[in-house]
């Protein structure tokens, strides 16, 4: 049925191609070092009119057909003067704009959208600026979704302080983590990735719903999130960031970069944060979040010899001590030899890539690309009287070859890529290591025409050593029947292997057997999904509204029942069904200059064969209702945000075969979250106070036998609520304004 469905939805948005457009969008930009650099407030007039408009923050604009003028002129302060012919069907256009007269500087302020969809990509990618993560704490990766719609961040389990994010409905290890533009954080990185990277770090996130292209690899299956570090040619000369929380916490974040010469710069950036209190608020004798003392270095060098070469190289150092558990643990003495609980971790990661890039000379639009990654994960850990004890080393390459067929409005991408990865596990003292080996190549057609149609389609073959060849084809198309009316749509297969108890480490914090059956097979899905988003003004105010079903449906999975054995979780092949459908409505509306609001609900329909029982997946809230608004004072001087979640209700394990002091009820009811900060902004540094958790909110009694933490019943990983109440916190942040106009 859903291969049906969607191949019924290609009929109708193709047949829609016949339609004659009524507006034009377009998008203006200047190049810079062979990038597309868009150009905000430029105006865009038909010739010998006064209709027209500027561009936005992205250079985009959308203007009506003139019946009268068949001419755009475009102009900006410091460039020349363009006119440019435009047919009567024509639906978009790109304008690039010459650097001409440069006259005396004039500076427009205006305030940039901290989320943005850019409505020229084939693709539904939502990009979180810098902006957007200034508005909450935004201590690392996996606080910064608390004002996004899509993505849910929480706690894994009461013990370890693991958090875990959810896209459509489903586990994090569906979605294909991404730093700039290559896979990363997956495996023994999967409990605590999204610590590794510091907010302060990241210039930008990028979200994408389905399945992703096939450039990158098999494994998206629900999404994917490409983390943009800063770079040295557009980030501050120097920055300072602080925070400290009334829980104890405290980071330190410093990085800074030199512009050595119009060919090399390099950036250096470090972190430093530290938990040294022992809260216990809802005194069971555990700790409501461990003591953490984590520290991360990361350099970076990139060069342009402005011929068309590009390189980047980096490194980056991690190391975690993570201390948890009841309260009188005492790390310094053997865990059997002590009747206190106790989960501690040490961590440490090493990481190195190079990328580069070369543009063929006399072929503007052809491309050669070698992108390069290597990482060495360490992980030591003690859970209780359990030890579980790991190495990872993986590599990671890609050749992407990008060149035109007839006209830059059809593309192609072909490429060859290797997945090498070594693992050695051992949980006591059973050994679970293995290595993956895993050579790939793909080949990706891309086309965009004037009617408004756009579309990628492609297909990869991967070879694993294992498991034998994984095919993967997926297609992504987008309409415009309008310039205000965005049609997406998109169907793929994702494959991937699970690590299983990298994976699901949280679940050692219980007295729970782990049984793991033999000859686990890869996890296969389809997924599908289709968005409409329709632009309108009010005032003159741009709104957007955006209305989206996706679709996932297994065809194997690696099933972990914690229902039908209340003293184990089962891991097992997937026998029957499995799928989740999520629907949403999203509203972003900027109401007058400088207040914006979105706002947004979801609901998610997840369901599993588990132990032989159609079920709803566990620990999952069905919907979710969303709000944020940010207002910045005209002065640009003050800040305020503020964010509201209602989190629906879900599902619990079966917990009926323990006694009754030890049982939990069979469903979770929804819950609320509120946040809000206010931002004081300076010349050249900002203060920032806020709190997380306004109305105190906690599950109540996380842990099932907390007092007899070795006894039968004991478990730390039934959580689907907030364990850590309200949180005041207070932050600084400095920065040296550039000193490189061109930067």
């Amino acid at each position: 049925m859903l291969k049906k469905a969607m191949a019924l939805l290609i009929l109708f948005l193709g047949a829609l191609t016949a339609l004659e457009a009524q507006q034009i969008e377009g998008k203006v930009y200047e190049t810079i070092d062979g990038e597309n650099v868009p150009l905000t407030g430029a105006n865009v007039v038909w010739l010998e009119t006064n209709r027209g408009t500027t561009t936005d923050n992205e250079g985009e604009f959308v203007l009506n057909h003139h019946p009268e003028s068949t001419y755009l002129l475009v102009s900006f302060v410091g460039y020349r003067n363009d006119t440019v012919a435009v047919a009567a069907d024509q639906k978009t256009i790109e304008i690039e704009m010459i650097p001409g007269e440069v006259l005396e500087e004039v500076s427009v302020a205006d305030r940039k959208q901290g989320t943005s969809v850019d409505r020229m990509e084939t693709m539904h990618i939502e990009n979180i600026a810098g902006e957007e993560l200034h508005k909450a704490a935004c201590c690392n990766l996996s606080q910064s979704f608390e004002t996004n719609a899509s993505v849910d961040a929480a706690y894994s389990d009461a013990a370890t302080g693991a958090k875990q994010i959810r896209l459509l409905g489903l586990s994090g290890r569906y979605v294909q983590m991404m730093t700039e533009n290559f896979p990363n954080y997956y495996g023994l990185a999967t409990a605590f990735g999204l610590e590794y990277i510091p907010g302060p770090w990241m210039d930008a996130i990028q979200v994408s719903k389905g399945t992703a292209a096939v450039v990158n690899g098999y494994d998206a299956i629900t999404g994917q999130i490409n983390v943009e570090y800063k770079k040295p040619e557009s980030s501050e000369p120097l920055y300072a960031n602080w925070l400290i929380n009334d829980k104890g916490r405290t980071e330190v974040n410093l990085n800074g970069h030199w512009i050595i010469n119009d060919n090399w710069s390099t950036m250096l950036l470090t972190h430093h944060g530290w938990s040294l209190r022992k809260n216990d608020v809802n005194d069971d004798n555990f700790m409501d979040h461990p003591l953490v003392d984590r520290q991360l270095f990361f350099a970076r060098t990139d060069y342009k010899n402005h011929k068309g070469y590009t390189s980047r190289f980096g490194l980056k150092y991690f190391y975690e001590d993570r201390l948890g558990g009841q309260l009188n643990y005492d790390p310094d003495i053997n865990p059997l030899d002590q009747t206190a609980y106790g989960v501690d971790i040490n961590t440490k990661r090493y990481e190195g890539f190079w990328k580069n890039g070369y543009v063929i000379p006399g072929m503007k639009h052809t491309s050669i690309a070698l992108i390069n990654n290597m990482s060495y994960h360490e992980h030591d850990g003690v859970y209780g009287k359990r030890q579980y004890d790991a190495t990872q080393l993986s590599y990671y390459g890609n050749l992407i070859w990008q060149s035109v067929l007839v006209n830059h409005h059809h593309t192609y991408h072909a490429g060859l890529s290797m997945k090498y990865d070594v693992y050695d596990e051992h949980l006591d003292d059973r050994p679970l290591g293995r290595t993956e080996i895993v050579p790939g190549a793909y080949l990706q057609y891309s086309m965009k025409l004037d009617n408004g149609l756009s579309a990628i389609a492609g297909v990869r073959a991967d070879h694993h050593n294992e498991y034998g060849m994984f095919y993967t084809p997926r297609f992504h198309m987008k309409y415009k029947p309008n310039g205000i009316t965005v049609i997406r749509a998109s169907v793929g297969k994702g494959w991937r292997t699970a690590n299983v108890l990298a994976e699901n480490s949280f679940l050692l914090a219980s007295s729970r057997l782990m049984r793991i059956d033999d000859n686990l097979l890869p996890e296969e899905a389809w997924n599908a999904g289709i968005s409409l988003t329709q632009y309108f003004m009010v005032g003159n105010q741009e709104w957007r509204a955006t209305a989206e079903y996706y679709r996932t449906q297994f065809e194997n999975q690696l099933v972990v029942d914690m229902d039908t054995d209340v003293d184990e979780v089962h891991f097992s092949n997937l026998h029957g069904q499995s799928f989740s459908n999520t629907y949403q409505i999203e509203l972003s509306a900027p109401l007058v200059k400088g207040l914006d609001l979105r706002t947004a609900y979801r609901y998610n329909d997840v369901q599993q064969n588990i132990g032989g029982v159609m079920r709803e997946v566990p620990l999952t809230s069905r919907s979710k209702g969303f709000i944020t608004a940010s207002y910045k004072t005209p002065l640009g001087k003050w800040q305020f945000d503020a964010t509201g979640q209602y989190n629906g209700g879900g599902r619990i394990p079966s917990t009926a075969a323990n006694p009754d002091v030890y049982q939990r009820g069979e469903s979770f009811d929804p819950y609320p979250m509120m946040h809000a900060q206010i931002t004081k902004y300076f010349k050249s540094w900002s203060v920032y106070l806020g709190v997380e958790n306004i109305l105190n909110y906690r599950q109540e009694n996380p842990i099932i036998a907390a007092s007899e933490p070795f006894g039968e019943h004991f478990d730390a990983a039934m959580i689907w609520g907030p364990l850590e109440g309200r949180k005041f916190y207070l932050g600084f942040r400095w920065k040296l304004q550039n000193l490189h106009k061109d930067s």
